[in-house]
């Protein structure tokens, strides 16, 4: 890394260097550390959350899921004592596994304001190593299109099934068929909570004028179109991932205001991260994170330990002239 351009991590509006601390002895991820770049309030009060005044001082409350308490504390707690001796503040955790707050309390609001900035810029970062837990989604689960998808799936492995890397468990599970809006790290009930309470507020707010919604005729549903399918890598002969392109049928961009509306505002809650600026609507068919090895669990068994295949790709190239030639819209 560059010491002189570390990277930036944004939050809340505000600005954050990511440098790292070289400690030889003991190389471990949680002995990443952060200081506030220009802008930042890691020295001065804050506005950005509440620092209350006690009879001993001041004190803050911060709300984290307990997977992300190990990241505050650190190897051997190292990473707890090095913010409280630096800012100058005792940090109070819950116990592995005990969903509560992480409690600052200290005897300058600015220690107490450095340490809960610094704390939520570690949290930012290892919450974005976190695998994803659910996903924000439009279902596609129709009848008819689970029909189509089935003549999909019976025409390519009839006509396909000797390329490279062709098979059945590459498919989608009809049953799941969807439109994937965004992702979304939810590592509790509080959190997932939340964002059922922000998706119904979606709804009142802008879906329901969307699909026409009145008391009287209810609302009008949204008819797409699924059309031909698409890869995403640049060489067909090496696909990963083979999916459906869809569009409204009546030709207008309302499906896709919506869901680039309902990401907007899981962004801005900080339930999920931006990843592009529009929403790409597609309807995953084929993907190889399905495929089964089947000597897999075999060799499991064998040896007690999980045996880890590099993700095979397959050619899709005679796919996509099936798919033009005798599919048509789903």
């Amino acid at each position: 890394m560059d010491v002189l351009r570390p990277p930036l991590i944004r939050i809340g509006g505000r600005v954050y260097r990511k440098n790292l601390i070289q400690e030889q002895a003991f190389p471990h991820e949680e002995d990443e550390d952060f200081y506030a770049g220009p802008g930042d309030c890691a020295d001065e009060p804050c506005d950005a959350f509440v620092v209350e005044e006690t009879e001993r001082g001041f004190q803050c409350r911060v709300e984290v899921p307990s997977p992300l308490y190990k990241y505050i504390i650190g190897k051997k707690g190292e990473t707890k004592k090095r913010l409280e001796t630096e800012t100058r503040t005792s940090i109070s955790i819950p116990k592995p596994g005990v969903e509560g707050e992480i409690v600052i309390t200290g005897q300058h609001r600015s220690g107490v304001v450095s340490a809960r900035t610094r704390i939520d810029v570690l949290l930012d970062s290892f919450r974005k190593k976190q695998p994803f837990t659910h996903f924000l989604s439009f279902a596609l689960n129709q009848p008819a299109i689970q029909e189509k998808f089935l003549q999909f799936k019976e025409e390519v492995l009839e006509k396909c099934s000797k390329d490279h890397g062709v098979s059945s468990s590459l498919f989608q599970n009809p049953a799941k068929l969807h439109l994937t809006l965004g992702t979304l790290v939810l590592l509790n009930e509080q959190e997932i909570q939340k964002a059922c309470d922000l998706l119904q507020r979606c709804k009142e707010d802008f879906v329901e004028d969307f699909l026409g919604f009145s008391q009287i005729t209810g609302g009008q549903p949204l008819t797409v179109e699924v059309a031909g399918v698409e890869y995403m890598n640049d060489d067909p002969a090496m696909t990963d991932v083979l999916y459906a392109k869809v569009h409204m049928k009546d030709g207008s961009d309302r499906l896709q205001m919506v869901a680039d509306q309902l990401v907007e505002r899981f962004v801005a809650s900080g339930l999920m991260l931006k990843e592009w600026d529009r929403v790409k609507l597609h309807a995953t068919v084929m993907n190889t994170l399905f495929r089964k090895d089947p000597t897999e669990e075999r060799n499991s068994t064998m040896t007690g330990k999980s045996s880890f295949k590099e993700r095979e790709s397959f050619n899709g190239q005679n796919i996509l002239k099936v798919s033009m030639k005798q599919l048509g819209k789903w």
